[in-house]
């Protein structure tokens, strides 16, 4: 099977084993861990903060952000499409007290006006307050859009003069630094806290981090152990980390060539191709033409898999697992079943 459905099906690589297997290993929960302890200096001053917090996942890596920078009480405006308030099960409602408020980006591109405009800094008896804005970058749902750099410094500008804090959900930031050859630290420090993982395009079993000022950190490692995210001897899942930063980074410029290359493809015989910026592709299917689950279905049936993420609307994700072979032969399933 080619498996394009998302960037997290990654499998170690044999590198990546031997680098976990020889890892040095502590207990974690004491911060004893000397592999751990190495990933979060690496990662925090790859993205311009102080320190970083190694955690299990993503999602935890984002709500310990949320929880740190939002009081309970105030909002976290987010677009619509976000991870954050679409696909982590309301975690911020449940374990931060926040509410949220969104706005429409289809394509996932921010504009800071959007936010400005609709933001309340100001608290009052009638209005709940705007403690954070989150950004997603690249963003998922919005076929792996880069952020407008010059968009997010607006909004850092911006938030600075009216203490608002912000979050950048930054899942897959090291695509969005590969495909503008712009550093990681260029993005972070514009934001109060950023995480990033290395499960996806970077290939390691497990993990992301958060980073921050050395206050919010330490704040996070108290709230990671009261989520139930202590971890021990995590050293050797910390070493795959550290090896996906040192050789699957700046590979993902080849996963964002291939999922151009798909895309043209496919633009041959359908319309509502996405042209993706990295390695996402989103098809929206016209009217008239397959119907969404069916491809999915049948494409399963002839080796290929990819996700249903709409009624209508077909993703692809392109990896460290698919090579060019693997594409072409995804496009000539694709092609022939539209």
């Amino acid at each position: 099977m080619i498996d394009l459905r998302s960037d997290t099906v990654t499998r170690p690589t044999a590198g990546m084993r031997r680098a976990m297997a020889e890892a040095e290993v502590g207990d974690d929960v004491y911060g004893e861990d000397p592999t751990v302890l190495e990933l979060q200096e690496r990662v925090a001053a790859m993205l311009g903060h102080e320190a970083a917090l190694f955690t299990p996942t993503g999602s935890m890596a984002n709500q310990l952000g949320l929880r740190l920078l939002a009081r309970p009480g105030e909002e976290v405006l987010c677009d619509s499409q976000a991870h954050v308030v679409r696909a982590e099960l309301g975690a911020h409602a449940a374990f931060g007290s926040v509410t949220t408020r969104t706005w429409s980006a289809p394509d996932g591109a921010f504009v800071a006006s959007d936010v400005i405009g609709m933001a309340v800094p100001e608290s009052s008896t009638h209005l709940v307050r705007t403690g954070v804005v989150a950004v997603e970058n690249t963003h998922n749902f919005g076929g792996g859009t880069v952020q407008p750099l010059d968009e997010l410094e607006k909004l850092a500008a911006w938030a600075r003069e009216s203490s608002v804090r912000l979050h950048l959900d930054g899942a897959r930031l090291w695509n969005a630094a590969v495909a503008t050859d712009t550093s990681p630290a260029t993005y972070g420090r514009l934001f109060d806290a950023v995480s990033v993982c290395l499960s996806k395009g970077l290939g390691a079993p497990i993990g992301s981090l958060v980073a921050g000022p050395s206050d919010l950190v330490t704040g996070a490692r108290w709230w990671r152990k009261r989520l139930g995210g202590g971890m021990r001897q995590v050293g050797m899942l910390a070493a795959a980390g550290l090896y996906a930063l040192d050789h699957h980074v700046d590979r993902l410029a080849e996963d964002h060539a291939r999922a151009a290359e798909l895309a043209r493809r496919l633009a041959e015989v359908t319309t509502g191709v996405s042209t993706p910026q990295t390695n996402i592709l989103v098809l929206d299917l016209p009217e008239g033409g397959p119907v969404a689950a069916d491809l999915v279905t049948a494409a399963h049936d002839s080796g290929v898999l990819v996700s249903l993420i709409g009624p209508r609307t077909i993703r692809l994700v392109t990896h460290l697992d698919v090579d060019d072979a693997d594409c072409a032969r995804a496009a000539d399933v694709l092609c022939r079943l539209f």
